[in-house]
């Protein structure tokens, strides 16, 4: 599976941006998919995951509310719907898949990741 984020920009705060995370290969919609972002200096965090079906999501504490992931299989494509952008979101946001239906907030869980698009939430 190949993975490729774009939707990364220059924000003010409170502003919103969409990212999307195209993938390759067939067997897209049997993959649990998450978004995981670095800040600078900082480790890379889990920010949000989705099941296979798009049934069950899950989100970091700091962006419930704000985030929204969802997915389209008939696209091969999972978006992060970024509203109420802060500052601390500023980070490279990177896609990640698991071979299996199920999500998850661990960045170990996942096999393949996305080359990463940049957010900067800034005045």
């Amino acid at each position: 599976v190949q993975l490729q984020a774009s939707g990364g920009g220059l924000v003010q705060p409170g502003e919103s941006l969409k990212l999307s995370c195209a993938a390759s290969g067939r067997t897209f919609s049997s993959y649990g998919m998450g978004w995981f972002r670095q800040a600078p200096g900082k480790e890379r965090e889990f920010v949000a995951t989705i099941s296979w079906s798009g049934s069950t999501t899950a989100y970091v504490d700091s962006v419930k509310g704000r985030f929204t992931i969802s997915r389209d299989n008939s696209k091969n494509t999972v978006y992060l719907r970024m509203n109420s952008l802060k500052p601390e979101d500023t980070a490279v946001y990177y896609c990640a898949a698991r071979s299996s239906s199920i999500g998850k907030m661990t960045q170990q869980a996942y096999e393949y990741w996305g080359q990463g698009t940049l957010v900067t939430v800034s005045s």
